[in-house]
């Protein structure tokens, strides 16, 4: 008889408290961890990845509303050096609220929870109500950060950093004016900009796109609604009145400068990369929701790799559908960001991610072919992957991919490093405990 591992089911809780998406209920470290293959010469660095994992006893509204818990791992020298997993130590962790009683927002409280980015010598978690929390290589929490009492709105869970000028492109939005503020921090980690976009109302913003020479922001039909914010859920809705535009502004210009372009209704949380073609054609490459939450916060749709092309002076953008598959956490070689890409990378599968997906595939877009080859984990449910090149000159696709994956029978969780060519094993980490299913990571290099 086999004796089954897998976490058991309980249905009467919401699906972000059970299964792998269930919350680990302790920090734990492990050192020299057991590694099928060899870890690549020339991986040394810290691999972070972000995510929600509500302390015992808490009951958030949502997936995205758990407290955050970031787990890494180092490599190096061959090896898997140790792994660890800590709560950052924010202060809603401690209970704190955003909002007091007479509607005051305190940005320096958040959970944290979504993204890990390094930039400037310093490693910040992200969530995009709040200020970012300074982290060290070792996971430890510093503490949030305005940027010298510039920082005055919240910080996206997407910054953008171009590897031409090393500089830090972010955003955040409000259900309150002013709905959206962008701005840069340049590659010694100061605030340098800020300009108010003139967006049509409180639509939610969870990501934006550079170029070489652009920032491009995604104004969709997904709205504040007071109702659901009342109920203690996500405060969105897909609206079918509020009009879908992307709004494109040459880097270091006013806000007033901003172009606006319609787009058919839809929503996208994640960009896979924009770039522009020498005749100023701007390209973007998104995953897709045709809506997005009309009913429920607590339901996804099915999400696609779509293209979407602004010709110079166009009113209105192209759009051209990638694949048919659901996908969704679209990352590219970010050494690329805002520049030309060929291929991007995403996990996929055949329904909506959340309750009823559990990703299987790894997908590699081939944008120039539109070929797109996928290695499938069987059984397994698999995270997000990074690419880290094999080496700082490398061309695009000589490079790793990397991320966490549960494998169901064992009840635990392996990190595993593929060709990103080929989409074939280098190696696979043991890891002593199994990772909740989360949102994004980073590579590291030399943390």
């Amino acid at each position: 008889m086999t004796m089954e591992l897998e976490i058991p089911i309980q249905p009467k809780l919401p699906f972000y408290l059970r299964g792998n998406y269930a919350p680990v209920a302790d920090e734990i470290e492990s050192f020299d961890l057991k590694v099928e293959g060899r870890v690549p010469d020339g991986l040394d660095g810290v691999y972070l990845r972000n995510g929600p994992n509500p302390t015992a006893g808490k009951r958030p509204g949502h997936w995205f509303m758990g407290d955050g818990m970031l787990h890494g791992l180092r490599l190096g020298q061959g090896k898997a050096q140790w792994y660890r997993n800590r709560w950052v130590k924010t202060r809603a962790l401690e209970g704190a609220q955003m909002r007091d009683q007479f509607g005051r927002t305190d940005r320096t409280v958040g959970v944290a929870n979504t993204h890990v980015v390094a930039h400037a010598g310093s490693i910040y978690a992200l969530v995009e109500s709040s200020f970012p929390t300074r982290m060290t290589a070792d996971l430890e929490t510093v503490g949030t950060t305005d940027f010298g009492g510039k920082l005055d709105s919240a910080f996206t869970a997407h910054p953008k950093i171009c590897p031409v000028t090393g500089e830090m492109h972010a955003f955040g939005y409000d259900w309150q004016a002013p709905y959206l503020v962008y701005f840069v921090i340049d590659k010694d980690g100061q605030y340098v900009q800020r300009e108010e976009i003139a967006v049509t109302g409180p639509t939610m913003i969870h990501d934006f796109a550079i170029t070489r020479n652009h920032a491009v922001f995604m104004d969709l039909p997904v709205v504040f609604d007071i109702e659901r914010a009342m109920k203690g859920t996500m405060p969105y809705a897909f609206s079918d009145t509020y009009p879908a535009r992307l709004g494109i502004l040459k880097r270091g210009r006013p806000a007033s400068e901003t172009r606006w372009v319609s787009v058919k209704p839809n929503y996208v949380f994640h960009v896979s990369n924009a770039y522009e073609e020498a005749d100023g054609t701007i390209v973007l490459d998104v995953a897709r929701y045709e809506e997005l939450w009309r009913a429920s916060p607590g339901s996804f749709d099915v999400a696609r790799m779509h293209r979407w092309t602004v010709k110079p002076g166009a009113s209105a953008a192209s759009e051209t559908p990638i694949d048919d598959r659901s996908i969704e956490f679209p990352r590219i070689d970010e050494r690329l960001n805002g520049l030309p890409h060929r291929y991007a990378y995403a996990p996929a599968g055949t329904g909506a991610f959340g309750a009823d997906q559990e990703f299987s595939l790894l997908a590699r877009y081939d944008m120039q072919t539109g070929q797109t080859t996928t290695r499938d984990f069987g059984a397994a449910v698999m995270s997000e992957f990074v690419h880290a090149p094999k080496r700082p000159d490398s061309a695009e696709d000589e490079g790793w991919l990397m991320g966490f994956v549960y494998d169901k029978g064992r009840a635990t969780s392996d990190f595993w490093i593929l060709d990103a060519a080929t989409l074939e094993t280098a190696a696979r980490v043991a890891l002593p405990r199994r990772v909740p299913q989360g949102f994004h990571g980073s590579w590291a290099p030399g943390y």
